[in-house]
């Protein structure tokens, strides 16, 4: 394989539980919340989708909200309004939270990698294989993996906002390879989002898909990737 792409959030990266971004910005605003209270309004938050990178939510998008969520990844502006809009669905005890929290999500210590992360692209970076980030996104990620000491071994970042399009669209899987002068056909895509991510292969991309879990429950989830570039997928 010339080149492994991988999918950001529940693939390289898991973004804290809801109950933990949500304590981190009432603590931030100084805004108390009785421990009974903080727990259900975190599982709310959870439940509608609020939170960024977290698994799948269970409660559906509002009607009037859902030709926004389907565009949500093409702009910094759309991603916000999105999930500040289904944020506001939970009542909180104070306005300016709805922003401080996806003001948090965007940070750092909002997020951990997976355990074996930084093996698995260290390994590819030692057998010279080229590594692009393909995300799904609204902001700039590089400084995450730059604070997580990642950056080093990422030769491309293309995220869907900078490039105003989204997966599963083709589109930005081929600027991914052509930002590494990468064959599509000797292109690995990893990711865990079945149609996002499994739009690579209409490009010409082998496809493997990972399980969306949190950090602790995947400890090792990463690793068929080298055997599968070993084997040219």
């Amino acid at each position: 394989m010339d080149a492994v792409l991988f999918d950001f959030s529940g693939t390289l990266f898991r973004i804290e539980s809801a109950e933990s971004w949500l304590r981190a910005v009432l603590s931030d605003a100084e805004v108390p919340l009785p421990e009974h209270e903080l727990s259900r309004v975190a599982e709310e938050l959870e439940a509608v989708g609020a939170l960024p990178g977290a698994a799948p939510h269970a409660v559906p998008v509002p009607a009037g909200l859902v030709p926004l969520w389907s565009e949500r990844d093409r702009s910094a502006e759309l991603h916000r309004a999105a999930y500040t809009g289904v944020c506001r669905q939970v009542a909180l005890p104070a306005a300016e939270l709805y922003d401080a929290l996806y003001d948090r999500h965007m940070s750092p210590a909002a997020w951990r990698p997976y355990a074996d992360a930084r093996e698995v692209l260290r390994t590819l970076r030692g057998r010279g294989t080229a590594v692009g980030v393909v995300s799904n996104i609204g902001w700039d990620l590089r400084p995450v993996f730059r604070a997580h000491g990642l950056d080093a071994y990422v030769d491309a970042y293309v995220l869907s906002y900078e490039h105003g399009v989204q997966k599963p669209d083709v589109r930005l899987f081929a600027a991914a390879c052509e930002a590494l002068g990468a064959d599509q056909r000797a292109t690995l895509m990893v990711g865990d989002d079945r149609r996002a991510d499994g739009g690579a292969a209409a490009l010409g991309c082998a496809v493997h898909f990972v399980e969306h879990l949190p950090v602790a429950e995947r400890p090792d989830g990463l690793r068929p990737v080298l055997d599968l570039v070993a084997r040219g997928a």
